[in-house]
């Protein structure tokens, strides 16, 4: 597993404890200038052998970092298969264990995705984040507010591959290996919010450098004018909401992390037991695999409207309208290499 993290210390050791014990062989992190005590975490698993640790600071070079470590994976590792995580994304299979549902890729596959099951905070009552945040969201539409933390999108696993890129938020991978669509072995439990304190200040953070997207600069701007309460309260899911999401079906109670992470406290630490999947949760699952390829294709246009307007810039500049039947002609001569 690569893991790219900082100041996550309410979350990080959960994270790194579960996926040692749900079939991760070992974690390659890369700490980016952590200042809350992630740091002690990483290098105490690093002491006990179970993973590697990198040190950046400056600026955020993710899919830089990502790909430096999935290629060390593949190389000094011994890995078989690859993935990708943040420190408040755990790795669930839909049924069995993580490696039984990464065995069953057939050989000539080497790229699949994770589906991203997003969770509400609830109120804060100083528990324990996985204990109080057992609600998430179920929609079969997708929400496609850029401001929003609750987008549908999913996370790639890969083989390993010494020469694979990792792309920005580990979503897609550029490798030549054969990618499987449509089917999702596993679900990414997300927890991006999990507290008003740790809103403000990953939403600051991020917003002034490290990931600047649309939900993290609405955190800070409310930073910047004392309404961080309104902002996080807005995403608080009450006992009211909750009822009401639960009998329109936006909302769904997932207490696999809660259970899993009790089984490991609670037992003796062992491997995890496999999962036992249910036809509801598959039938939701396809609703939002659904709501996923919708949001898909919204993307898609938005980044074709972003490239026909930066082409009528290039075509203004140039002083004069470039025919599309002239860019095809010679985009078609230069592949039959008479240029």
């Amino acid at each position: 597993m690569t893991l790219v993290v900082r100041d996550e210390v309410d979350i990080v050791d959960a994270q790194i404890e579960y996926h040692l014990n749900a079939g991760v062989d070992f974690v390659l992190a890369t700490d980016h200038d952590s200042r809350d005590g992630t740091t002690d975490i990483l290098e105490k698993y690093a002491r006990d052998g179970y993973l590697r640790l990198f040190r950046e600071r400056g600026e955020m070079r993710e899919s830089e970092w990502r790909t430096r470590m999935a290629r060390l994976a593949a190389v000094e590792h011994g890995a078989d298969w690859v993935i990708n995580t943040d420190g408040d994304e755990f790795w669930m299979p839909r049924r069995g264990t993580l490696k039984q549902a990464l065995v069953a890729v057939p050989n000539d596959v080497g790229i699949v995705w994770a589906l991203t099951r997003h969770f509400v905070p609830r109120p804060e009552d100083g528990g324990f984040f996985a204990e109080r945040m057992t609600a998430r969201l179920s929609l079969d539409a997708p929400l496609n507010d850029p401001t929003s933390p609750y987008r549908p999108h999913a996370k790639a696993a890969h083989r390993a591959d010494p020469r694979i890129v990792v792309l920005f938020g580990s979503h897609d991978v550029v490798s030549d290996l054969k990618r499987m669509h449509g089917w999702h072995p596993a679900d990414v439990l997300h927890f991006p919010f999990r507290a008003r304190e740790q809103y403000e200040r990953k939403g600051v953070r991020r917003a002034r450098g490290d990931k600047p997207l649309g939900q993290y600069v609405k955190a800070f701007e409310a930073s910047e004018r004392g309404r961080v309460e309104d902002a996080y309260g807005s995403l608080v899911v009450d006992g009211a909401i909750m009822a009401r999401g639960l009998v329109e079906g936006s909302l769904v109670v997932d207490t696999r992390l809660r259970d899993a992470l009790r089984e490991l406290h609670g037992g003796e630490g062992n491997v995890l037991a496999a999962v036992p999947g249910t036809v509801e949760e598959d039938v939701r699952a396809v609703a939002e695999e659904t709501a996923l390829y919708e949001a898909n294709l919204v993307r898609a246009r938005r980044s074709i409207d972003v490239l026909n307007a930066r082409l009528g810039v290039l075509e203004e500049h140039a002083g004069a309208r470039v025919p599309a039947r002239r860019i095809r002609h010679e985009s078609e001569r230069r592949v039959e290499g008479r240029m």
